[in-house]
């Protein structure tokens, strides 16, 4: 059996989005470059053809990926977590300050909504996972590929 997802409610909506403007709107709109690219005849020597034909392969792809997605996640209930025991959890914003004393702000996810331009990082990485379960005034210790790193929990949102 393999390895459940973990998603947010925000991340699984995401998803749930993503795969219907692929099925709904970009199926379609493959489809007439498709037929845009017949039209021109030889298919052999049709960069049009061909490029519409990867384009379809990569959707559909990606399509099967969602899918799988959906068929086995879990639920992580984010607030429940984290206002359980009052520490990191998935879902949760957290601030923290490096060695240099600056702040950064996370949000951690399970590792299909990882996003860094939206500081969102997964718990599986080398910060997520040294931030999770700590509390407010805590540090977490890792190691990443850049060496060593030490982040205080400043605070939890």
């Amino acid at each position: 059996m393999s390895k459940k997802t973990l998603l947010t409610a925000e991340g699984l909506a995401e998803i749930q989005k993503e795969l219907a403007v692929l099925k709904e709107e970009r199926r379609i709109e493959i489809a007439e470059k498709l037929k845009e690219a017949i039209s021109f005849g030889d298919l052999s020597e049709n960069s049009e053809y061909e490029d519409a034909r990867n384009e379809q392969a990569q959707v559909e792809l990606r399509i099967i990926e969602l899918e799988e997605i959906l068929k086995n996640y879990e639920l992580v209930d984010a607030k429940k977590a984290a206002k359980k025991n009052n520490v990191v959890a998935i879902g949760s914003t957290v601030v923290v300050k490096n060695e240099d004393g600056e702040t950064e702000t996370y949000k951690i996810v399970g590792p299909t909504e990882t996003d860094i331009f939206e500081r969102k990082i997964s718990n599986e990485s080398p910060i997520g996972a040294a931030l999770i379960g700590k509390a407010v005034g805590e540090k977490a210790l890792g190691k990443s590929h850049s060496g060593t790193f030490t982040f205080e929990v400043v605070e939890l949102k």
